[in-house]
């Protein structure tokens, strides 16, 4: 009888083999699983992750290069003024918290990332004397992103960037992620905040609103007392970056003194202080008062535990209309602490403020015809988000006999204004919007007191 072929050969093979064969894919697969899936992990999840700097090899620039896992949404370059290039980058799942920077150019001084709605902004600050013209475009895999910079000469980048003014991220994050933060600070983006009348225009002429004349003893600006805040013991607000208050104040009240008597050499400047020492809020009044000033500038920096928190503020002495220049006048009024007991100022009551605004209507009058024009040369000319003229009790303030006024620069703890406010470029621009205010303060006077002479 001749042998048939086994059914069970032919038809493949056997059970045992088959699970041997199965257990042997699902190793497979799982090895396969395991070795691929950080780098699947980081790829779904990390579109964004570095951000590196090289020379170009023409030595002519350099190119700043956003290593993308796959092809940005949109984006787009701004390059508000010489020292600050931003980027405005558009990925679905970019998250600011996961970017690495990896920069060895002295080039570059600092790199910053914010998340927006639907990405990141980057600042990308450069170094001191360091000029270039920026550019975006995609490499040639169609992933990377890249930023060129082309050495230019610093007037052209003043010609380039004249009347542009920075992006300020947190405009560009959702109302829902930042409303309830901006309402417990007493405001919101919409609408800004004003003590006085909002229905009045910020430039209007006070003198023409059918206010009391000032008296001709007003009506001079001969000798300025320029007060740095903080100093010595007092740092003042501290930066995420570390900076100090008292350090910003000083190197903005030095500056504008120097325009002064470079541009305005007919009026003396005195100082409360020329370095970092520490001097108590009721004698830098009284400094000014020994010196026979007609005008007094206290200059400070802001701070707020809300990072977004940015822009100037402008108060001259009266009562809080406000929770937030209450708390304002709390920080700056809170520098009593350090002062020893024998030379303590009194906080100041309402009883006394109410006193002051009935009894010198004269010096508020003229301080608050200078906040505006200052306020508005921090908003047209010198591009910063204004956010009022407002009044409240300060010290400082109080015990200055003439018109005064304390000027907070921006918020130290908002990591652009800080970048800003501590470099040379951001001095010198609120250095001299705080004087062209002087300077056209002072041409007002004139004019008045020229008709009063008539």
């Amino acid at each position: 009888m001749s042998s048939q072929p086994s059914n069970s050969i032919s038809s493949g093979p056997s059970l045992s083999g088959r699970i041997f064969l199965l257990l042997f894919a699902l190793m497979v697969c799982w090895t396969a699983t395991v070795a691929l899936s950080p780098r699947q992990t980081s790829i779904a999840s990390q579109p964004l992750d570095r951000v590196s700097t090289i020379e170009r090899s023409d030595g002519l620039g350099y190119v700043v290069r956003f290593h993308m896992t796959s092809r940005p949404d949109s984006f787009f370059i701004w390059q508000p003024n010489p020292k600050l290039i931003q980027l405005a980058l558009y990925k679905n799942g970019v998250s600011s918290d996961n970017v690495r920077t990896s920069n060895n150019n002295k080039a570059f001084e600092s790199f910053f990332y914010q998340d927006i709605e639907g990405g990141i902004g980057a600042d990308i600050y450069l170094g001191e004397q360091i000029y270039m013209i920026a550019d975006a475009y995609l490499d040639a895999n169609g992933h990377d992103l890249l930023i060129g910079l082309t050495e230019a000469s610093p007037y052209d980048l003043e010609v380039l960037t004249d009347g542009l003014f920075p992006i300020f991220w947190d405009d560009l994050i959702d109302d829902a992620d930042t409303t309830p933060d901006l309402a417990r600070n007493g405001w919101s983006r919409s609408e800004q905040p004003l003590d006085r009348d909002p229905e009045q225009p910020l430039d209007r002429d006070l003198f023409d609103l059918g206010q009391t004349r000032l008296p001709g003893a007003y009506l001079q600006l001969n000798r300025i007392v320029i007060d740095a805040g903080h100093g010595g013991r007092d740092p003042g607000a501290i930066g995420n970056r570390g900076t100090r208050e008292k350090d910003v104040a000083l190197a903005v009240a030095l500056k504008v003194g120097e325009y002064i008597e470079q541009y305005l050499p007919e009026i003396e400047v005195v100082y409360t202080r020329e370095d970092d020492s520490f001097i108590p809020l009721q004698e830098r009044g009284q400094i000014a008062n020994q010196a026979e000033a007609d005008l007094f500038v206290s200059i400070h920096a802001n701070a707020n535990r809300n990072r977004h928190a940015h822009g100037t503020e402008i108060y001259f002495l009266g009562m809080h209309r406000s929770r937030e220049a209450f708390e304002v006048m709390k920080k700056e009024n809170s520098a009593i602490r350090f002062e020893e007991e024998d030379e303590r100022s009194e906080e100041l009551t309402p009883e006394q403020l109410a006193v002051y605004e009935l009894s010198n209507i004269g010096f508020m009058t003229s301080s608050e015809m200078l906040a505006t024009k200052m306020d508005h040369q921090f908003s047209e000319r010198a591009r910063r988000r204004s956010r009022g003229v407002k009044q409240a009790g300060f010290i400082v303030l109080y015990h200055a006999s003439m018109p005064a006024l304390l000027v907070e620069l921006g918020y130290i703890t908002n990591p652009q204004e800080e970048q800003f406010l501590i470099s040379e470029y951001g001095q010198n621009i609120m250095a001299s919007a705080i004087f062209r205010s002087i300077r056209d303060y002072k041409e007002r006077l004139e004019r008045d007191r020229n008709r009063a002479d008539r």
